[in-house]
């Protein structure tokens, strides 16, 4: 088979090269000899310039080498010579080929009884081997500890999707303990890392509810018990100082106070600065205040120790004190109350938009007739809060007022509130109200042309300017107390001058 392959091989090359002299020949022959081609008329060419011999032997040479190069060809072309066998077989071999594999098919369809009783018996050692049953895995996994952040629309559900527990352990979950549905009430952020037993089993749950809380739900003999982990905060005191540039607020908040700690200042300062009106660039302020701490990282404020503030060139001071019976209030620095029996304004930052006065337009029945009271613009809802300490004499609607409520302050003072879009939960005809607590909202109700809160004050019966009116004040530290208070206050006061001459002078380095 082998001979005759290389036998068509080497037929095929010498036609091969047969066609390559054959072609070169004719090439040369067109070229270089005159050629009377028909139908020209072209002058006859000049003859050759090599003789016959030696163009005959240039086209051999040319043949020769062609044929080397197919029978011998380069390394390069070796390397990438890919060889297929090609074993043409003959038919009487083809033939031959066929029955014997007919017969052997014949044999192994039509296996002998003695192949079948063989069959039947029982399996050989080497079957047994590899003929082993097959046994369901029974290996447990490790406990794991995973940790899923709350997205928006998680749910308890999707998490314990995420991990791989079924529906059933939520149920589980949140039936074990009351508390425990606190785990529901996932917010957006928040992490929940949860233990998993070796048979993937939810084994412990817990999840820091805040920076000071921390819930915890741990699988027992006797199901899930809940757990709440609270750290108590280490309590210090913290110093900052601030100028207004524009509002109190913003710069409340640019020195570094929030803005629960800024109106707890507003609130102390009240009695003296309307921060409606009186506020000016320029002002300063100076507090000291309680800040929490937990595992080094500030998780809340307390209250306000000591401040300062500085309206138009004049400072107010205010010390927090408790007195022995327990109650606690602000003091000036010499013991004096920081409290009057009065609010100077009762809503907080509002704009003055109309003022006390004998004779104004009114805006909607366009008459002249007196404005007894203090008008304060605010967006709609703003909480109003009570001057002082009285018995609501009225809770309901009157006239042009629209929603009012009129509060009786002791035998000779008393104050209105009008155009309220609605009334404070807890406030109603007869009943008492504490100075500061929310009375109702700014609304525009009655003889309005928008929002804002209409402010009476009465003196004897007799309507008087609220922003002019001189407050009366509550009573000081008692003499029993004012030793005891000192010795408090003195060191707050100071910490607040040192504090304040150290930040100038590093601002003038």
């Amino acid at each position: 088979m082998t001979s005759a392959r290389l036998l068509w091989k080497g037929f095929g090359y010498i036609l091969y090269s047969y066609f390559i002299f054959i072609m070169s020949f004719i090439f040369i022959h067109f070229i270089f000899f005159k050629v009377n081609l028909p139908m020209t008329n072209e002058p006859p060419k000049a003859p050759p310039l090599y003789p016959k011999s030696h163009l005959l032997a240039a086209s051999g040479i040319a043949a020769l080498l062609s044929l080397a190069l197919l029978v011998f060809p380069s390394s390069e072309v070796e390397a990438k010579k890919t060889t297929l066998n090609l074993e043409l077989e003959t038919p009487v071999e083809q033939l031959k080929q066929q029955e014997n594999a007919h017969q052997q098919a014949n044999e192994e369809s039509a296996p002998s009884p003695f192949a079948q009783i063989d069959n039947s018996a029982e399996p050989t050692e080497e079957a047994a081997k590899t003929a082993t049953p097959a046994t369901p895995s029974t290996a447990k996994t490790e406990p794991s500890h995973r940790e899923v952040t709350v997205a928006r629309g998680d749910t308890l559900s999707t998490l314990f999707a995420k991990v791989g527990l079924p529906a059933t352990a939520v149920h589980e979950v949140l039936a074990a303990n009351k508390q425990a549905k606190q785990f529901s009430q996932l917010k957006h952020g928040q992490v929940l890392e949860i233990e998993l037993d070796k048979d993937g089993q939810l084994a412990s749950l817990h999840s820091k509810v805040s920076d000071l809380e921390t819930i915890r739900l741990t699988k027992g003999a006797n199901g899930y018990a809940f757990n709440r982990e609270v750290t108590k905060p280490v309590v210090r005191s913290a110093y900052v100082h601030g100028v207004i540039k524009s509002s109190l607020s913003a710069s409340a908040q640019r020195a570094g106070l929030n803005h629960s700690l800024t109106m707890d200042m507003a609130s102390i300062f009240g009695y003296d600065i309307d921060f409606a009106q009186d506020i000016r660039q320029g002002d300063e302020f100076d507090v000291v205040y309680e800040q929490k701490v937990a595992n080094g990282k500030v998780v809340g404020n307390g209250n306000i120790l000591s401040a300062r503030f500085t309206n138009r060139g004049k400072s107010y001071t205010a010390v927090r004190y408790t007195n022995k019976a327990g109650n606690t209030s602000y003091y000036t620095a010499d013991g004096n109350s920081m409290r009057k029996a009065f609010i100077r304004t009762p809503v907080d930052f509002a704009r003055i938009s109309s003022r006390f006065s004998a004779g104004r337009k009114h805006p909607i029945l366009n008459k002249i007739r007196a404005h007894k009271g203090v008008d304060y613009a605010a967006p709609r809802g703003t909480p109003i809060k009570a001057a002082g300490d009285g018995k609501v004499l009225l809770a309901g609607r009157r006239g042009g007022y629209g929603n009012t409520v009129i509060i009786q302050h002791g035998n000779s003072y008393q104050t209105l509130y009008g155009h309220m879009q609605g009334f404070a939960k807890g406030v109603k005809t007869g009943g008492s109200v504490k100075q500061g607590q929310i009375i109702g909202y700014i609304g525009t109700t009655g003889l309005s042309t928008g929002p804002h809160l209409h402010y009476e004050f009465q003196v004897n019966g007799v309507h008087v300017d609220p922003l002019g009116q001189k407050l009366p004040m509550a009573d000081p530290i008692a003499k029993a107390e004012r030793q005891r208070f000192m010795q408090q206050s003195q060191p707050l006061m100071a910490r607040m001058d040192q504090e304040k001459a150290t930040l100038l002078a590093s601002s003038k380095r």
